[in-house]
């Protein structure tokens, strides 16, 4: 697989990576079957494993199994939040950042974290005292680059001048195009990567969800306004225009959402996630297509015409996380 960079520190990545998150949440398979579709991806080409200290038991299944590929693999996690996975408690004061640092590298079973993103802001920290830590860190051999997980452009800049930022991560995918309008132009500015979790849209983008789809009870898209009934049939267009493009193309819907995505800018890495081989090698595969300048005005031209409806969180959760 053909590699990026991220940022001008010397991070290189696999052009697509592995959102490891999925793996730990509802619905996902038992931890033996987790493993192999982890190591598939390794095996397939992916060398950047995205996880993070509130996604349940992640890191743990993340560490176990990628720890015979040690050194081959880029690893990256996150900080910022204290208690449960839903709890959503904000703390990323210089303590909570350090001892976060020493569980993860523990349950990663890794001496140093290649990317250690900030979660979400924390108001309450100034976010040179969260740079300034992370700057230690890496001082002290822990942590390689650092990153932030959906800021807003303030906290960028203000962070950046303390410690390079390596890579921003945030949702962007044809589904939702919001740092289209002011991060991903600073991003180019100061030369920062851009990962991007959710490419195919929590799978919308794949064409296999209609307003009929009847989601598991335990399926977190049931908590989403995006996957409301009347909200996805009123984004049904975007889903008709990308069936009809990977048609043309003789590809697959998703194949054609993770194309559009690379074609944006060079410094993009789409981190889909899956627990199926075989929807994993179909995500690895659309790394590999090409959408040439004209395919890429006319998709970009019929997007514009598209309103998308439905925030991506519940208001409950957007005013604990301010998304």
């Amino acid at each position: 697989m053909e590699t990026r960079k991220l940022g001008t520190r010397g991070l290189e990545v696999s052009s697509i990576g592995f959102g490891c998150m999925g793996l730990s949440f509802p619905g996902a398979p038992e931890k033996r079957e987790s493993i192999k579709v982890i190591r598939a991806a390794f095996e397939n080409g992916i060398t950047f494993f995205d996880t993070a200290q509130r996604y349940g038991d992640n890191e743990l299944l993340v560490g176990e199994a990628l720890e015979p590929f040690g050194g081959k693999v880029k690893l990256a996690t996150k900080f910022g939040f204290i208690g449960g996975a839903m709890d959503f408690k904000i703390d990323s004061s210089p303590k909570n950042i350090r001892a976060s640092a020493e569980a993860s590298l523990k349950r990663l079973k890794t001496d140093c974290i290649d990317l250690f993103y900030q979660h979400r802001m924390d108001p309450n920290v100034p976010m040179e005292d969260v740079a300034g830590t992370v700057k230690e860190l890496i001082q002290e051999g822990k942590v390689k680059y650092f990153g932030l997980s959906e800021p807003d452009p303030a906290s960028i800049r203000k962070a950046h001048a303390v410690l390079p930022i390596t890579a921003v991560q945030s949702e962007y995918s044809m589904f939702y195009r919001a740092p289209e309008h002011d991060i991903i132009g600073l991003l180019e500015e100061l030369s920062i990567g851009f990962v991007t979790f959710s490419p195919l849209g929590k799978g919308f983008l794949t064409g296999s969800i209609t307003a009929e789809t009847k989601f598991d009870e335990k399926d977190p898209r049931n908590m989403s306004p995006r996957f409301d009934k009347e909200n996805r049939q009123e984004n049904q267009a975007l889903v008709d225009l990308v069936v009809s493009v990977a048609r043309e193309k003789n590809v697959t819907p998703a194949q054609i959402a993770l194309a559009w995505l690379l074609a944006q800018k060079p410094f993009i890495v789409p981190i889909p996630g899956t627990s199926k081989v075989h929807r994993l090698q179909e995500n690895i595969a659309g790394s590999k297509i090409s959408l040439s300048a004209d395919e890429l005005n006319v998709v970009n031209m019929a997007l514009d015409k598209i309103k998308i409806v439905g925030e991506r969180y519940p208001k409950s959760i957007q005013n604990k996380i301010g998304k």
